[in-house]
Order: structure tokens, then C-alpha cells, then sequence
């Protein structure tokens, strides 16, 4: 069962007939509902096209964290072959937040890093709705230290509304875990292409996402805090957070103006929980692309692009 946000109730009242119509027609076969079914399929996509043509930034906000939107589990199973996840930090613990491990990206070794948000209770609360503590970030780094000592590239999927700020990851090194898992990115010798395709949220997201090609699905987002985070320290009203998320530039074109990201992936009309089969196809031809580009160059070149193109951001302001 699909779920509507509050902006789509066009769409949601036009589909509940057509579902109507179908249930009519499975109940009396002598009952003929495909044309009203054709007439209101075409309303459905025109009011869709309407819709998704001018997205705001808070309602690409409520897109990007859409319960049913594909998250790491599912690019994985998809983009890459022999996936093994690499557990613990080897220093405390495992953190299910993030994801990490070795498989083969169209045939290719990669080293795999992404930010799991689950998708029911269970394994929300299991993957700590993709807010990761320290340990997580410590696996990150573990990672990709076997990256480089082994020359894989570097594949990282950003999805999170931000690192765990809990009493007791605090006491672990929040801060510190993370401000070396970017250090980390920065300093190796392999490719790193990141993809944020959902949240990518302040310090948790720019941990992974140190890239030397960084892109965004369309309805991403991608920012220094939450829209409700800087709305209540802004103002002390979280419930101002559309105007801040429409203030904070945090949508793709806006990243893509400012040259935060190096690029935006397209999604289907209605968002990429309309199509997941089409949109990770569509982020693996991107990635392979990046990669292919990217292979051609020694490590000490990788590494200084990085460097620059984050020194860079912000210049031509």
C-alpha cells in the first residue's frame, strides 16, 4: 500500500477511484471500467507532472524521507555482486547504522559504505533509524583504510538525518569518530564516488560523503542541520521549518548551483518510491561513469582534487 504525503492528496483521491474501479470491475465482469480507469490514469500522471514540476524545498524534504523510498539495503542488493558486510569498529561495538563491506560494482572490487534507515519498526530500531554512533563511523574508517591499502575504489551511499546525538555516543567521541572518518576520506589514494539518496544530514552525512564525485538523487536533500534543527535554534519554533529548509538551500539544484555536488540524478515523477528498479539503475550508470572517469588518475591526483574541490566550495560566492 502505497503512502501519500499531505501535498499529494490530488493523487491519492484520483488512485483510491481508479482502485475502486478495479475492485468494481473484479466483482461483476460484466461491469466495463477500463476506459474511466485509462481517462483517470491519465488525470493521475497529468496532476503528478503538475505536482513534482515545483516542489518546494520542504516538500522535497518530506519526498527524501518518504518511508517507502529505496534505501541502502536496496541499491546493494541490486548495484553489487558477493556483498560482505564488515562488522565492528574493533574497538567497542557493531553499529547497524552503517553499512560497510567488500562485494564487486559490475565485476569491478569495491569497498561498499552506506547509512541504513530500515523500513519498519523492527529493523528501524535495529539500524537506529540511520543515525549512526561513533563505533559506525570507526567501521567507516576501518574500511576504508582496507580500501586504500588494497587500491579499491570507494562507493558510499548517504542516507541519514544526522550522527546520534545520545548521552552515551557523546561520552564514545562523536565528534572526533567523525571529524576522522572525513580525514580519512580525504587522505586516501583510491576513488570515492558518494551518492546521497535520501538525507544527508550535517556532520553524520559529510563523514562518508568526502568524495571526489558527489551527486544527488533529485528529491535529496542535503544540509548542515535539519530543517527543524535550525528552525528551532534560529527562532526556538520547530514548526517554522519550512521556512528554513526553503532559506538553508538544501535541494539538489541549489547544491548543484553553489557547487557543493558535482551532479543530480533524476527520478521518476512522483519520487523515486514510484520506481526503485529504475532509480538505482539509474545511480549505477552514474557511478560507473564517475568511476570510469576516475580510475584513469594515480593516487596522489585523487587525493588532491579531493582536497581542492572541498577547499574550493564556497570561492565563487
Amino acid at each position: 500500500m502505497l503512502s501519500y504525503l499531505d501535498f499529494e492528496k490530488p493523487i491519492s483521491d484520483l488512485e483510491g477511484k481508479i482502485l475502486e474501479l478495479k475492485k468494481l470491475a473484479t466483482e461483476d465482469e460484466s461491469i466495463d471500467t477500463s476506459e474511466e480507469i485509462s481517462r483517470l490514469e491519465s488525470r493521475v500522471n497529468d496532476a503528478m507532472q503538475d505536482i513534482y514540476s515545483k516542489l518546494n524545498a520542504w516538500q522535497k524534504t518530506q519526498v527524501a524521507r518518504h518511508p517507502q523510498r529505496p534505501h541502502f539495503i536496496d541499491y546493494a542488493s541490486t548495484l553489487f555482486t558477493d556483498f560482505t558486510p564488515l562488522a565492528g569498529d574493533r574497538k567497542f561495538a557493531e553499529d547497524a547504522a552503517i553499512q560497510a563491506g567488500l562485494g564487486r560494482f559490475n565485476g569491478q572490487p569495491v569497498a561498499i559504505i552506506g547509512q541504513e534507515k530500515g523500513n519498519d519498526t523492527k529493523s528501524r530500531l535495529k539500524h537506529n533509524f540511520g543515525s549512526p554512533r561513533p563505533e559506525g563511523y570507526r567501521k567507516a574508517i576501518r574500511v576504508l583504510e582496507l580500501a586504500d591499502r588494497f587500491s579499491l575504489p570507494v562507493v558510499t551511499l548517504i542516507d541519514t538525518a544526522g550522527a546520534y546525538p545520545g548521552v552515551g555516543a557523546e561520552e564514545r567521541g562523536q565528534a572526533e569518530a567523525i571529524a576522522r572518518s572525513t580525514e580519512m576520506c580525504l587522505n586516501i589514494k583510491v576513488p570515492i564516488v558518494s551518492v546521497v539518496i535520501g538525507e544527508g544530514g550535517s556532520g553524520g552525512a559529510i563523514a562518508i560523503a568526502t568524495g571526489n564525485r558527489v551527486y544527488m538523487l533529485e528529491h535529496a536533500i542535503y544540509s548542515v542541520i535539519s530543517p527543524e534543527g535550525a528552525a528551532s535554534i534560529l527562532w526556538r519554533d520547530s514548526t517554522r521549518a519550512k521556512e528554513a529548509a526553503t532559506n538553508m538551500k538544501i535541494t539538489s539544484d541549489d547544491l548543484k548551483a553553489l557547487g557543493v555536488i558535482d551532479g543530480i540524478i533524476k527520478e521518476p515523477i512522483g519520487g523515486a518510491h514510484r520506481d526503485p528498479a529504475g532509480v538505482i539503475a539509474a545511480t549505477g550508470k552514474t557511478i560507473d561513469s564517475a568511476l570510469k572517469e576516475l580510475t584513469a588518475q594515480s593516487g596522489s591526483q585523487l587525493r588532491a582534487e579531493r582536497r581542492q574541490k572541498f577547499l574550493d566550495i564556497g570561492r565563487s560566492l
